[in-house]
């Protein structure tokens, strides 16, 4: 339970799940419901841009790192992850308007406030999931295949990513649930646990039952935590929690409170998915898992830590007036 005081009064409450998995596909920790099913929402990206290395697309389009990292974000919109996403669509000869992932303000309110004085208008660019799109037009360029469906769930597109991802999370295709994410391309339903197994391979690098994955993985991988602020931005804790932990740690959160990470040296996944579909806890009860299974420390002489281990409810003057506490039953499998 998950409890926001108003001062020392309870404000509102959340419940949680959770499920930590091996890389050999072992439910090892979980705490409410692990097998619910889920709309992995955001957290999938990793997963979605495997096609783009297997198929070649980002070899033959020399994808650099932080090209890759971006491939998998949900990003701030901030200047360098525009510069970067349309450095992929010049390299495959598009344009801004073939990007069909639909528009929203920037994330942070002061590059929106700029971008009204400058003058400018939003594009498709300032989209969190402009990365991932422009990844997904790679490939259906370099493979010859129609831009303008690759959303659809029958273009090759968006079946090569179901193929890997019924491969990777050891769910048949047929049975995972497909609705229109809010990006407008296919989101994927599956049980909690799965996805934590996921990130357990992403983690690891390796799949024992599909290892022609691997160096997709790895690449991936990689370059999520080689450039973590492709991955988010500014104040954004998937990028502040691959900082804490250089090397050790592959971080995506997802909408609807869903958060999923790796733990590269122990080979583990974890999936957490808030009930009610809030954020605002998940930084704080994806530490206490880690302080929980002994991964991370639960008193870190560390400012960044302690923000998102202990969010502050404040009020319009930014005024501290309130907290969250969190209270898990983590429980071994």
């Amino acid at each position: 339970m998950i409890r926001v005081y108003r001062g020392e009064i309870v404000e509102s409450s959340h419940h949680v799940h959770v499920a930590v998995v091996d890389a050999k596909g072992n439910l090892v920790w979980r705490s409410g419901d692990a097998e619910r099913p889920t709309f992995i929402r955001s957290s999938m990206k990793p997963f979605q841009a495997v096609p783009l290395v297997e198929t070649g697309a980002a070899a033959h389009f020399d994808y650099q790192m932080h090209e890759l990292a971006i491939s998998c974000a949900s990003h701030n919109g901030e200047d360098f992850h525009r510069r970067t996403v349309q450095g992929i669509l010049d390299k495959i000869g598009l344009g801004v308007e073939d990007l069909q992932c639909g528009m929203h303000p920037p994330r942070k309110p002061g590059d929106y406030e700029a971008l009204l004085r400058s003058g400018g208008s939003l594009s498709p660019l300032f989209s969190n999931c402009s990365g991932k799109h422009a990844g997904m037009l790679a490939t259906a360029v370099y493979m010859k295949e129609d831009i303008q469906t690759y959303r659809e769930i029958g273009h090759p597109v968006q079946q090569r990513i179901l193929k890997a991802i019924s491969e990777l999370l050891d769910t048949d295709a047929d049975q995972i649930g497909l609705a229109v994410d809010g990006c407008g391309v296919p989101v994927h339903c599956l049980p909690l646990h799965q996805a934590a197994f996921g990130y357990a391979q992403l983690a690891a690098g390796h799949s024992e039952r599909h290892p022609h994955h691997d160096e997709a993985l790895r690449m991936i991988r990689d370059a999520m935590m080689a450039r973590p602020e492709m991955v988010a931005g500014t104040d954004r804790f998937d990028t502040d929690i691959m900082r804490l932990f250089p090397g050790k740690v592959v971080a995506k959160a997802g909408a609807e409170g869903v958060q999923c990470l790796g733990l590269v040296e122990a080979g583990l996944g974890i999936a957490i998915k808030c009930e009610d579909g809030n954020p605002r806890a998940l930084s704080a009860v994806t530490l206490t898992v880690l302080e929980e299974i002994g991964f991370a420390d639960p008193a870190p002489d560390d400012e960044t830590y302690r923000k998102y281990r202990h969010p502050k409810i404040t009020n319009m003057r930014g005024d501290a007036v309130g907290r969250i506490d969190v209270e898990l039953d983590l429980r071994s499998k």
